[in-house]
């Protein structure tokens, strides 16, 4: 065997290819649904993918009233547009482009997340993450991580 052959990267096999799914979630936003609920135990711990954008305010002004999460973690990127966020422990904030939003839920939260009119335009994505079972009832928290960390 050659020196060169000892730093070749071993590739794994693409096992799956998952193609978004358009869908409406919330109060009728219009979303991907890139992976979620119908490929269980596929990607755990991951639980969903999604992916909002649009130019147009009627495809996502609605947004996410009032709901609940349990035993889990939301985190959601803005490629663009602003989102604001209340929860039931008094936390809010907005969020805007390259900011992340990161809530979890743990032992139960209720919360909304409602795009706020820039002009028009919303995109990013949420991630959700199934928290392992020795975490699920800890106690919820919420953090807004602006594109700019100091």
């Amino acid at each position: 065997m050659t020196s060169i052959e000892n730093t070749m990267p071993e590739y794994r096999r693409i096992e799956k290819i998952i193609r978004g799914k358009p869908t409406h979630d919330g109060a009728g936003v219009r979303l991907t649904r890139i992976f979620g609920f119908y490929e269980e135990g596929l990607l755990d711990p991951f639980l969903l993918l999604d992916f909002f954008g649009s130019d147009n305010p009627a495809d996502f002004m609605a947004g996410f009233p009032w709901h609940p999460h349990r035993g889990m973690e939301t985190v959601t990127y803005m490629l663009d547009g602003r989102v604001e966020h209340g929860d039931s422990m008094g936390n809010s904030g907005v969020i805007g482009k390259g900011d992340i939003q990161w809530m979890t839920a743990g032992s139960g939260i209720i919360h909304q997340e409602m795009p706020k009119s820039d002009g028009g335009r919303m995109f990013g994505f949420q991630l959700w993450v199934n928290l392992p079972a020795s975490q699920k009832m800890i106690a919820p928290r919420y953090q807004d991580i602006p594109e700019k960390c100091s």
